[in-house]
């Protein structure tokens, strides 16, 4: 408790440190901010013309379907990879002054989240202009799920920030763990494709694992389906990332004091 008191006396700085984030995202580059925008869009052209195009994924208005889980897996991957190396780009801040270490991955994940937040502006007027429209029950329970996945990018990012500034190849391993886990998880195909598939069990065991999953077809579920979600299925996510973030509080205790002498 003494230590969650410390980082809400810290709030200021996770804060500060988050509008830097997002200041500093595009800077320099000419379209700036819109990019939080263009970024995912250009990824919806991509998966769309290949699923829907050329792979023939047979779901009525697929660039929907695709989109409202598109942006919540881009903030999962963010917080993965960007997490991992939070404590390194700011190492020079670690050595000169004092904080709980615990910040720069917060504020990471964090900055993620208003990012994904920004972009599902983008969402609600696709839907709208889609004609598909927006189920206002189903809506209610879009701040439940997008709580969820925080906590657990929370519970990973401690994790892997921890240990990457002693483990500086991890960094790179999570760029292909997580490129390999997005095939695993139901973002550019529905849960019907591996129920009616002939998948090894083994497969599927993996697929259910994913605490990703229920995740994604809730967001689904609740912007593509327009349907109230079964939320219990959140559970094993909720409980993933509680779990995570006790061990990445308890790395960040034995690891932190040797996070100078590694930089």
């Amino acid at each position: 408790m003494k230590h969650i008191k410390e980082l809400y006396e810290y709030r200021q700085m996770i804060f500060s440190l988050v509008k830097k984030d997002l200041r500093g995202r595009y800077k320099g580059s000419v379209l700036g901010f819109l990019w939080t925008f263009i970024n995912p869009l250009l990824q919806l052209v991509v998966f769309t013309l290949v699923f829907s195009i050329i792979m023939r994924a047979g779901y009525e208005q697929y660039y929907l379907f695709l989109f409202v889980a598109l942006v919540p897996w881009m903030f999962f991957a963010s917080s993965v990879q960007d997490g991992s190396t939070s404590i390194l780009r700011e190492k020079d801040m670690v050595k000169k002054i004092y904080f709980p270490r615990e910040v720069l991955p917060i504020a990471t994940v964090t900055s993620g989240f208003v990012n994904m937040l920004l972009t599902f502006i983008v969402i609600f007027v696709v839907l709208l202009i889609s004609g598909r429209g927006i189920n206002p029950l189903a809506l209610c329970c879009l701040p439940i799920v997008m709580i969820v996945e925080y906590i657990l990018c929370m519970g990973i990012a401690l994790i892997v920030a921890a240990l990457t500034v002693y483990l500086r190849d991890l960094q790179y391993i999570l760029g292909i763990l997580v490129m390999a886990l997005q095939y695993l998880t139901p973002v550019m195909y529905g849960v019907d494709m591996v129920e009616n598939s002939s998948a090894p069990d083994y497969c599927v065991f993996l697929f259910n694992l994913n605490p990703m999953t229920p995740v994604i077809n809730i967001y689904r579920d609740i912007l593509y389906y327009k349907t109230v979600p079964e939320l219990q299925t959140l559970l094993v996510a909720l409980g993933m990332g509680i779990l995570f973030i006790v061990i990445g509080e308890f790395l960040f205790k034995k690891l932190q004091k040797g996070f100078a002498e590694n930089f």
